[in-house]
């Protein structure tokens, strides 16, 4: 075979459409080795992908499946909205291990990075631009712009660190329809981990664009703003084969066993929200107790 798949799928629901993509993946996706195997991993199965989520807010939002909990997701909620973006490392500081970025500092103040400048730690780069303030902006003045994304690959750093962004884009505009205006929103991964991380990802972007980008465009512009549809585009959309094992037994294996309703949560269920909205005092705990040990 001498091209990678590109496979489309296209579902109302978040969970809806994290299912059809991992099964569309696992049917049609082409054997890959990666960087990352070990010698007795089996390879991994990839492919290209376009995913659409029609509703992004509606339920079922949440898929059982996943490798994570109700807290994991509000943690990563927490930490696309910048909760985490202090935990990043002196870039010339061979011995601090923490992240080399936040996905949140990259559109929040995009060309700056921490080095170690006469013994303390600072913020460097020759500009800062607040991504996220220009998009807002554009779409308040001009909800049909074509110019409102965002980005987070820095050359500068990404071409040699060995963990580069695998968010790449955000591009947003707004449609109109009996008053109300609609976020539609592309977004760009470069790589996604299809069990580990994409289910994760979407839910995390998906109230990112509530509560951070539809939220405000609404306080400024009077207007009422909800979700439209989500666009998602993976470059490389893959299951790394040391996870395939517990795919299957997950839901790959399970498909023909189990209804529909029995592999889902709805986060409008009042126990499931409950459990989301209470992860944040443990959280934000976490995030405490971690600083006290690693910060410097």
């Amino acid at each position: 075979m001498k091209n990678i798949p590109v496979l489309t799928v296209q579902k109302k629901s978040l969970a809806e459409a994290y299912e059809a993509a991992l099964i569309s993946l696992y049917a049609k996706g082409i054997e890959f080795e990666t960087q990352y195997d070990k010698p007795e991993d089996p390879k991994s199965l990839d492919c290209t992908m376009n995913i659409t989520i029609e509703d992004p807010l509606s339920d079922p939002m949440i898929h059982k499946s996943f490798p994570g909990g109700i807290g994991d997701l509000k943690e990563y909620v927490m930490e696309i909205q910048g909760v985490k973006d202090h935990w990043c490392k002196n870039m010339n500081d061979p011995k601090d291990t923490r992240w080399e970025y936040t996905y949140h500092g990259r559109l929040k103040k995009y060309g700056v990075w921490k080095e170690l400048l006469d013994g303390k730690s600072e913020e460097t780069g020759e500009f800062k631009i607040d991504q996220i303030e220009n998009v807002i902006e554009k779409l308040v003045k001009q909800p049909f712009t074509r110019q409102a994304q965002m980005i987070t690959w820095m050359p500068n750093l990404d071409l040699d660190v060995f963990d580069p962004p695998c968010l790449q884009s955000l591009w947003y505009r707004i449609l109109e329809d009996d008053g109300v205006w609609y976020l539609n929103c592309n977004i760009r991964f470069r790589s996604n981990d299809a069990w580990g991380a994409n289910f994760m990802n979407m839910f995390g972007f998906t109230m990112f664009n509530k509560e951070i980008i539809a939220a405000e465009i609404s306080r400024r512009s009077g207007k009422e703003v909800k979700l439209g549809r989500m666009n998602w585009q993976a470059d490389s959309f893959h299951i790394y084969g040391k996870d395939l094992k517990q795919a299957k037994e997950r839901l790959f294996n399970r498909i023909d066993s189990t209804d529909f309703e029995d592999r889902i949560y709805n986060l409008g269920d009042e126990m499931i929200k409950e459990i989301y909205d209470e992860a944040e005092s443990n959280i934000i705990e976490k995030i405490k107790k971690y600083d006290e040990i690693h910060l410097y």
